[in-house]
């Protein structure tokens, strides 16, 4: 029962490899997604339901979620066609996410990513995209995504600059 929580992440780590292997938007496509999303929900809450959460689950938790989008980026990439500013908008994101990264690698010795609202609105606005691809034009959701995910980096690095321990459940820059 301890480790629950682990597997359904792991699980969703190769769900999340094999939406590179269905067509882009097709049923089969959004059932993998749809599976993938409420497996993401259900690790952390069964984690903490049971009282079983911990820092292997964290780093499953956040690793599933890089890898997922980091598929969806290859993978819807030709479907929106993002505009050279997007494109740099997004590597600028990635850049802070990184020094974020190597932040927490040098002052901690570890690997860590926070779970803050900020990034947690990021994810959610991040899995709305592909499914509201329909309804709302690729740019504008493109420019919703990249200021939510600007403002969410900017967030996570200032705490890991100002922190004096790595903290994966700290909620925001204004949570003690």
């Amino acid at each position: 029962m301890k480790s629950i929580a682990n597997y359904i992440s792991i699980a969703r780590i190769f769900l999340a490899l094999t939406l590179a292997l269905a067509k882009p938007l097709s049923i089969a496509f959004f059932a993998i997604y749809l599976v993938c999303g409420i497996s993401d929900v259900l690790d952390g809450y069964i984690a903490r339901k049971t009282n079983t959460a911990s820092k292997l689950g964290e780093k499953l938790d956040s690793g599933a979620d890089l890898i997922m989008v980091v598929v969806l980026i290859i993978v819807l990439y030709p479907i929106i066609n993002p505009t050279v500013q997007i494109i740099v908008w997004i590597v600028i994101i990635g850049i802070i996410r990184a020094v974020s990264m190597m932040v927490v690698f040098v002052k901690y010795k570890n690997f860590g990513i926070l779970h803050t609202y900020g990034n947690k609105i990021t994810g959610l606005v991040l899995f709305a995209f592909p499914l509201s691809l329909a309804f709302v034009q690729p740019d504008v959701l493109m420019y919703i995504i990249c200021v939510v995910a600007s403002i969410s980096a900017i967030e996570e690095l200032s705490i890991h600059l100002s922190s004096n321990e790595l903290r994966a459940n700290k909620k925001s820059i204004f949570a003690k």
